[in-house]
């Protein structure tokens, strides 16, 4: 079993920056990355960005490109989100999750592990 814990969120206005973090424990080597998602108030959980261990494909959906950026660490199993220019619309409870060998990136069928979550909100 791998067990997922964020930390990092909060409060901030518009425009402002956060930094979430997650630390892996357990076998990671069964995982090839990991990936952030969020879920709006009434909304479905959505992809936000998905990382390999190596750091060498780092992958966003189109909502966040250019604003954020998914970083691993191999060394201390940990995936850091640089969350920049935030906007009132990026409110949520992020969730780091661990993916497995297969599947796709961006679907949540594709990740075994799941991090508790941490609120994110952003006031305009």
């Amino acid at each position: 079993q791998v067990q997922l814990v964020e930390s990092g969120g909060g409060l901030v206005q518009a425009g402002g920056s956060l930094r979430l973090s997650c630390a892996a424990n357990g076998p990671t080597f069964s995982t090839s990355g990991m990936g952030w998602f969020r879920q709006a108030p009434g909304k479905e959980r959505m992809f936000v960005a998905f990382v390999t261990w190596s750091g060498l494909t780092a992958l966003y959906a189109d909502s966040v490109k250019g604003r954020f950026s998914i970083s691993s660490d191999n060394a201390k199993n940990t995936v850091d989100l640089q969350m920049n220019n935030l906007k009132p619309e990026d409110t949520a409870v992020y969730y780091c999750a661990a993916r497995g060998r297969g599947g796709t990136y961006y679907s949540e069928n594709a990740y075994n592990y799941w991090g508790q979550g941490t609120q994110v909100t952003v006031s305009s």
